[in-house]
Parts: structure tokens; sequence; C-alpha cells
């Protein structure tokens, strides 16, 4: 029974006899599949049963890392996570493991649910920012990590050979409270006094149970928007590095002359902002200035940051001035989130959304709200400043969003690692790009490539989906940035597994 198969026909005696799950789905630090849903005729890539094979592996997975055998659990709100929750309780529990429920949650919910039941293991069920029909866990079992390739690998292992290992001692146990203790932590030591009017965007997600709350708690004026849960998100994914809920996010504050727009993903574990004019700032632009508040308050600060991210960290002139120093790291929240915490950094930034702040701020792990009222304890210090001013006061530059042409899973790493080779024989050539020498090539993470302007390109595996991930940026002049994406656009032209953008320039 739960030696997984990698394809069963839905809607067949099979499907309901056999576990179903897609190797793709273990992926470079999280867990997710597509599971379906009504009038969908994409074919599911696991099913239930898959899923309680899922639990009965990391539960052996728990065993053998020598880890106590109790686990926090909780799911986002979509229609079928609770369902997909109970089967991978039946399956830890099978492993045996002790199963602590703390029901609906946001992601650091879970993860602020491991310090405060001194529960060292934990499984989220989400498919965080992801459309409907999507599906996954975030796991970790080492506060406040979560898991990265090496053990994504070895719980692939486990499942896939059907090498999960049936114990006793597996039980159940419904938490409550946790919601109520979370959000009081949130607020516990930041009382704001500036008035300060405050959107709350949560896109229909699971984020609209906890954000007006928390934001409340900390003394602002909070105008909610899509603040109400439901699962169809009639208006847009909840996802706040998407233009369409940044936008809507921009006309909810000139509608009401709020201060700053706050928009938090599927799973609360990031943060979009809209500033007090409307316009929208990418969440490396955030980190900046966040950087810049911090390193006034801590001396020599350091702080890491993800290869999509703006080249401006590495040049600020404050950030120089104050003695901080930035280190630039794979993308994902699960490598972020270790580098910062190997590094003693301040804080960790993705161009995601994705904030990590380590005491006394936050816990290490990345939360939506800890970044959120981050944010407004900056405006707090600065109170003859807006979001505007602040933004504006950092060094200009011209920056695209993060862009997602199609790849297939199975083939994203093999085609990022042949334009790697290009771009890297064209370096040591000394082959000039838009008109200028290659000074810098970063392959960390897919392959980040500077020319002597400063503009510069990054082409990488999107870890989540089957896409490509690309960003450009350029301090000379949005037509060297344009200049950039339109290189890019090029070389994919030598490259038949790589399909349409999500978003163009």
């Amino acid at each position: 029974m739960f030696l997984p198969k990698p394809f069963i026909e839905p809607n067949t005696l099979e499907f309901e006899t056999h576990a179903l799950v897609k190797p793709t789905g273990f992926r470079e630090y999280d867990a997710r599949w597509w599971f379906g849903h009504e009038g969908s005729t994409r074919p599911p890539e696991i099913n239930l049963l898959g899923v309680q094979a899922l639990g009965l592996g990391l539960g052996t997975l728990i065993h053998q890392l020598g880890r106590p055998p109790k686990i926090v659990v909780a799911h986002d709100y979509r229609k079928y996570s609770i369902s997909i929750k109970q089967a991978l309780i039946v399956g830890l529990m099978g492993a045996g493991i002790e199963v602590h429920d703390i029901g609906l949650a946001l992601s650091p919910t879970a993860y602020f649910a491991q310090f405060d039941l001194d529960i060292a293991c934990v499984a989220m069920v989400t498919a965080s920012h992801n459309e409907n029909g999507w599906t996954g866990v975030k796991m970790g079992v080492e506060p406040p990590l979560t898991f990265g390739p090496d053990e994504m690998g070895q719980l692939r292992d486990i499942v896939l050979s059907g090498q999960g290992v049936a114990r006793a001692g597996g039980g159940y146990v419904l938490q409550e409270g946790v919601r109520e203790r979370y959000i009081a932590d949130l607020s516990a030591n930041t009382k704001l006094t500036r008035p300060l009017k405050v959107v709350a965007a949560c896109g229909n997600g699971t984020a609209g149970a906890f954000a007006e709350a928390a934001l409340r708690a900390v003394g602002v004026e909070v105008i909610p928007m899509d603040c109400e849960l439901d699962y169809n998100f009639p208006r847009y994914n909840p996802n706040p590095e998407d233009m369409k809920m940044l936008h809507a996010m921009a006309a909810k504050v000139k509608e009401t002359g709020a201060d700053i727009a706050l928009g938090f993903d599927g799973d609360g574990d990031r943060c979009g902002v809209v500033d007090n004019t409307g316009e929208e700032i990418f969440a490396d632009k955030v980190g900046v200035m966040l950087a810049r508040d911090l390193s006034e308050q801590f001396e020599n600060a350091v702080f890491v940051v993800d290869v999509k991210s703006t080249g401006i960290y590495a040049m600020d002139p404050v950030l120089l001035k104050n003695g901080a120093t930035t280190n630039y790291w794979k993308t994902g929240h699960s490598y972020i989130k270790r580098r910062t915490t190997e590094l003693g950094a301040v804080a960790g930034f993705e161009k995601s959304g994705h904030y990590f702040f380590r005491p006394p701020i936050g816990r290490g792990y990345d939360d939506g709200l800890v970044t959120a009222i981050a944010i407004l304890a900056m405006l707090e210090r600065n109170p003859d400043q807006s979001m505007a001013d602040l933004k504006n006061a950092l060094p200009q530059t011209w920056g695209s969003p993060s862009m997602s042409p199609a790849c297939a899973d199975e083939e994203k790493y093999q085609v990022v690692d042949k334009i790697t080779e290009q771009i890297q024989a064209d370096f040591v050539a000394g082959k000039p790009l838009l008109g200028q020498k290659m000074t810098s090539l970063v392959t960390v993470n897919g392959v980040r490539f500077t020319v002597e302007d400063g503009t510069w390109g990054l082409i990488r595996a999107s870890s989540n989906t089957p896409n490509l991930v690309v960003v450009v940026e350029s301090p000379a002049s949005e037509a060297n940035m344009v200049a950039m994406f339109r290189y890019i656009e090029n070389v994919f032209t030598g490259y038949p597994q790589i399909g349409a953008f999500d978003q163009k320039l």
C-alpha cells in the first residue's frame, strides 16, 4: 500500500487503493504537489494515501534523526487542506509520533508553536501562495530551521522506496489557544504611539484570521482588505509579490489615505508593501530600508539576502557608513533562514518577501506579521518621514519583479546548468554584454551576472513550481534594465524547453 506510484489514473479503483506520490514534489526545501480541485483536468500528483505515506516517511525520518517523537501540525485555509493534514497525521501516528494539532494556522504560527509548546518538529500543510489545487508541507526538526536539500532527499528516499517504518506509541493532542498566544506574542514588545493608518491585505487567505488583531494590538488603525476567509480566492491569489494584489493594495491606499499597505501571502510568512503614495515597493528595497534602520541600532550588523535581491545592499552609503555587511546567498526560505542563523546575522531578506529577524526582534523564522510590525516600528523611529520618504532616500535603481517563464520540473535544473555554462564561457572569453565588460559572476544559485555599470541579470530554477526565475536591475537606467531582459530573452530562444513568461518588460 505504501510503496507509492508516480502516476495513477484518477477516478479508478487503483487511485482509491494505492499511494500516489510524484517524485518531483520533493523540492529543495518544501514538498509541493498538484492535488487538484473541481473542474480541473490536470492529473493529480499526490492522493490522500500518498500524503499518508509522506507522514509515515516523515515520522520514520524523525526517529532516524534522533529527535523526540513529537510534532506540531497545522493547515492553511484551503478547501482540501484539512483533509491533507488528517491524512498526514494518520501516517505520522502510524510511525509512532505524538501529533500536536494546532488547527488552522499561518506557517509562522506553527513555527511559533515549536517554541510555545517546546516541540522540536513541525509539519505545516500549505501551498503558500500557489493557486488552488496545489498542496504541500513545510517541515523542520530543529527550530527555527526548516528542511533543506539533505533532509528533503532523505525523506524522498524513504517515501518513494516504501521504507517507512510502523511503530507503536503514536498519539493525537488537539492544542487550543496557540493562535491567541501567537498574536499576544507579536505585540508583546511593540506599542506604537505614532498615529498610523494601515491597510491589511490578506487576499481572503489564512492571514485574514490573524493580521487585523495583530496589527491593532501594536496600536495602529487597521483598514482590512479582503480579510474574510474564502478559499476560492475570488479576487486573486494571496501573493504580495504578484502585481495584481499589489495594484489592489495601491488602489486601497489612494482611496483611504492610508500611510501604508501591508499584504500577506496564503500562509502568512511573507509581507508585501505599498507606500503612502500608492507605489508598490519591491521587498528587496524594503529590506534595504530595514537594514538601514537596524544598522543604526546594531553595531557592525550582518545581513543575508538572496541572489534575486537588489545590488543596493552592497553599495549603499548608509550601510557602509554604519559598518554593516551583506552576504548574498541562495534563494529559498530554508537557505536564508539557515544562513542567517549560521552567520549570527541581525536579519535576512528575500526579494519574495520572506524576512528573517533574529532575536531580539524575532526568533529567526520567516513571519509576515513580525515583518509588518518591524516596518511599522521603523516608521515610529522616523516620525517626520513617510514610507515614500524612506524609499526615495535610497539610491535609485530600475528593477523588475521576479518573472517566471515556464519550464518543466524534470528539465529546469539541467536547462539552468547549460545556460550557466554558456554565460560562464562568455565571461571567461571577455565577450561584451550590453556593450560592456562582465565584471562579476555569481553561481551559488543559478547564475547572476553583472556588467560594468552595475546592471545585472539573474536566471535560476524555481524551487517550488515548474518555472525558471528571471530578475534584472540597473542602477544606470531603465533602458539598460530592459536591455538586460532582452538579452535573457534572446538566450532563451536557444532552449525550446522554456515556455512563456508570466509577465514581461
